[in-house]
């Protein structure tokens, strides 16, 4: 009986071993790359402005005094305030002061930025204008097995999945991280796409970067799919269970002296 306790012993531990080496492996993030080998990056997201976005927009001058009815923070009779920046409505434009309606669907920071410099220019508005654009309501959400799931509101309009996953304190130990999803909305079209954060290929996926009101679900782990199902007295059981092995353990070793 001793031996039959001990063979027993020795098979669990062996399975907790190796259990515990493919959880470590599940754990790593771009496993399979080779360290300190360069990956070049195929997929360089730039992201666009849509509908719904708002813009910060600020135009300069070597003459201060002509851009004033281009700038909201400095016209102090303006019935919108520098909060809540320029909308983008749902056709897609922008009401400019004095310019008007600008398309800016489509664009990027940069190229709106142009639109807007060249219209002041040919228009003769500013001689010199110097138009900065930046996206206020960039944000993506980050939902499921991370450590802190939350909505982040970002200055920036560029952040990669890693960058957000560690806004909010990293996946957790009973996360999968070899298919987060990502839903993402793209004229009006929903899709949810999949990422391996254990795979060098995650570098050439169209979700290593985030785009704005992007979601990102890391989903549980099946043995944390398991442990949710299971009977809440299970924990018991194992302790039982371990009380009645070590009983045995003690009658084998009596019995045979």
């Amino acid at each position: 009986m001793r031996n039959q306790v001990s063979i027993l012993m020795v098979m669990m531990a062996v399975a907790m071993f190796f259990s515990s080496c493919y959880h470590t492996k599940e754990l790593a993030y771009v496993s399979d790359a080779e360290r300190d080998s360069a990956q070049v990056i195929l997929n360089n997201y730039t992201a666009t402005i849509h509908p719904g976005d708002q813009l910060y927009i600020y135009v300069s001058s070597q003459t201060p005094e002509s851009v004033i009815p281009f700038n909201e923070e400095t016209n102090k009779g303006s019935e919108k305030s520098v909060a809540n920046g320029y909308n983008v409505v749902d056709d897609g434009c922008i009401i400019f002061p004095v310019l008007g309606k600008i398309m800016a669907t489509g664009l990027t920071r940069d190229s709106l930025a142009h639109v807007i410099e060249h219209r002041l220019l040919s228009e003769g508005q500013v001689t010199d204008p110097v138009v900065e654009v930046k996206m206020m309501n960039f944000r993506v959400a980050v939902i499921g097995e991370v450590k802190a799931p939350q909505e982040l509101h970002l200055t920036s309009d560029r952040i990669t999945i890693f960058e957000a996953l560690a806004m909010c304190g990293d996946i957790t130990m009973d996360g999968k991280r070899t298919n987060v999803g990502v839903l993402r909305e793209v004229d009006g079209v929903v899709t949810l796409g999949e990422i391996d954060l254990t795979s060098k290929e995650l570098f050439n996926s169209p979700y290593y970067y985030l785009q704005q009101n992007d979601i990102v679900y890391v989903e549980p782990t099946k043995k944390k799919k398991r442990l949710a199902s299971r009977d809440p007295d299970i924990p018991s059981y194992i302790t039982l269970s371990a009380s009645v092995a070590k009983l045995i353990w003690r009658l084998s070793i009596r019995v045979s002296q």
